[in-house]
């Protein structure tokens, strides 16, 4: 049995937000697929996740016990490191990922828990574990001449890959307000994407 950890970055609800008709749709097959599996969904806003402060900071490269695993921080880098899968769904804000993502992240790279550094560098603890992320995009940045600008996913494959995830997949809803696309068409392609790669996660 595998753990999958659902990290819910939309500031917009469910039945709203275009990102989550897609990744929910995606959980859905999953279910079907690996009906043993457990699914945790965090929900970065309900979370009320935050930047860090100076108290954080040290704590988060400080010494790390097993009375770390309920503090308000290092909880969430000890829950990741604990799942085996990881499913991000976050729409494309301003070329980048909502800052709230990034917060998370930065609540995740934790010495000691998800990765460690070593005579030769960073080494990512996360190892053998693989993600999915899923993002609506209101351009066309999969192809050039914008693909260059796109910064959210690249920036999400670099720093799991940090930790050591190296098995990373997309699946993008792109051109989702580019005026006379059809919006439905490419939600829906999106969908079908996301359940047949759901089967095999």
């Amino acid at each position: 049995m595998s753990k999958v950890l659902y990290i819910k970055a939309n500031a917009k609800p469910e039945g709203v937000s275009r990102t989550y008709r897609i990744s929910d749709s995606f959980i859905e097959s999953y279910k079907q697929s690996h009906p043993n599996d457990e699914i945790i969904s965090l929900d970065l806003y309900k979370e009320d996740i935050d930047f860090l402060s100076i108290d954080d900071i040290n704590t988060v490269f400080g010494p790390k016990d097993d009375k770390n695993k309920n503090h308000p921080i290092l909880k969430y880098a000890y829950q990741f490191a604990e799942v085996d899968k990881y499913v991000i769904a976050e729409p494309m804000w301003n070329l980048s990922i909502p800052a709230i993502l990034k917060a998370y992240i930065d609540y995740i790279c934790v010495v000691g828990i998800t990765f460690k550094y070593t005579e030769d560098g960073p080494v990512g603890l996360c190892q053998g574990k693989k993600a999915i992320n899923i993002s609506a995009r209101g351009g066309q940045y999969a192809v050039e001449p914008f693909s260059s600008f796109e910064m959210g996913d690249r920036y999400l494959r670099a720093i799991l890959g940090f930790l050591g995830i190296t098995d990373f997949t997309t699946i993008s809803a792109d051109g989702l307000d580019i005026a006379g696309n059809n919006v439905e068409s490419i939600i829906e392609d999106a969908i079908k994407d996301s359940e047949g790669k759901a089967k095999n996660f």
